[in-house]
């Protein structure tokens, strides 16, 4: 089951033509992350990066745009948990606008000390909202 949000597009998210700009769908998919963990993981970014000092930086990212987003459109998000390791997770976050898709992103996320920059395992806490069974 997927996680799911929408973004509306706005004229901070476009260029002169009026389609998004693409740096700024990594800025979308960022705050679908963001979103995720606050709802289904149960950690919002502020306890992750200030109470506890640590972070999920992304460490790999592959997108394709499949069709431009105009200025006004509503986009649908979706983000499927496809892997789980002793540290990192791989998503999967697709948008579409009605039936129509506008982008696809694999991602890896590493939970790392922010302190350190190491990767470190997910805390049980955390792995337990992770897990594909639990979106």
């Amino acid at each position: 089951m997927a996680f799911r949000t929408q973004r509306k597009v706005r004229f901070q998210h476009c260029d002169p033509a009026g389609i998004v700009f693409y740096p700024r769908y990594f800025e979308m998919i960022n705050s679908v992350v963001e979103d995720w963990f606050e709802e289904v993981v149960q950690h919002d970014f502020n306890q992750l990066h200030i109470e506890t000092g640590t972070g999920v930086p992304t460490a790999a990212i592959d997108t394709q745009f499949h069709a431009p987003s105009r200025l006004g459109e509503l986009l649908n998000f979706e983000l499927m948990v496809q892997s789980v390791g002793r540290s990192s997770v791989t998503i999967q976050i697709v948008a579409y606008c009605d039936d129509q898709k506008r982008l696809t992103s694999d991602s890896t996320l590493v939970f790392v000390d922010l302190s350190s920059g190491k990767s470190m395992p997910w805390t049980e806490a955390i792995r337990k909202h992770i897990t594909v069974d639990n979106l």
